[in-house]
């Protein structure tokens, strides 16, 4: 009997300190991605300080491109209001596509490629664009470890009752991959 009781004893509370365990495992595991996302962010950040200089210096020589220029400015008015990741990712997907057709923009005249504040700004840019890319996929390796720790048994049953929930990756915006048209 008290074998028995010591059995059942042993079993509780290892059962317990799994249930501490593995809880603390998905709390680390969603704060890790959470991080990473503020990373992300900081990215953005720094590419949307960017984007003014560039876009005034640009639009000195460049009247007749004024489109390029509102859909920035509106895709940065839309990241300031996003208040969830996914919508976030939509905003900066969408000065991504905008930047693109300013870059070509750039490219295509010469006077404005050769000036040393464009280029310096397009370099500056440039490097912001490869550490947003460093962070995305930073935060999607987050994303993954977090997702297959909450689908793995049996700390998904842990998972569903502590309500921790799958995470969505970050996905570039459809089109992403084809290059942005410029007609002069």
């Amino acid at each position: 009997m008290k074998k028995s009781l010591l059995i059942v004893l042993v079993l509780i509370v290892v059962g317990v300190l799994w249930i501490f365990s593995g809880y603390n495992s998905l709390v680390t595991l969603n704060e890790g991605a959470d991080a990473q996302w503020a990373k992300v962010e900081t990215q953005y950040q720094r590419r949307f300080d960017l984007i003014p200089n560039l876009v005034n210096s640009v639009k000195a020589v460049l009247t007749q491109e004024q489109t390029v220029f509102g859909e920035i400015a509106d895709a940065r008015a839309r990241y300031s209001s996003a208040t969830s990741a996914d919508a976030k990712a939509a905003a900066a997907s969408q000065v991504e596509s905008s930047l693109g057709r300013l870059i070509a923009i750039v490219e295509n005249y010469p006077q404005l490629a050769s000036a040393q504040n464009v280029r310096d700004l397009m370099t500056e840019l440039e490097g912001t664009e490869n550490r947003v890319s460093v962070e995305r996929t930073r935060f999607n390796d987050e994303i993954r470890a977090y997702n297959t720790a909450i689908k793995r048994f049996p700390t998904m049953i842990l998972a569903a009752l502590a309500g921790f929930h799958e995470r969505a990756y970050f996905e570039a915006a459809s089109g992403a991959a084809q290059a942005p048209q410029v007609n002069f």
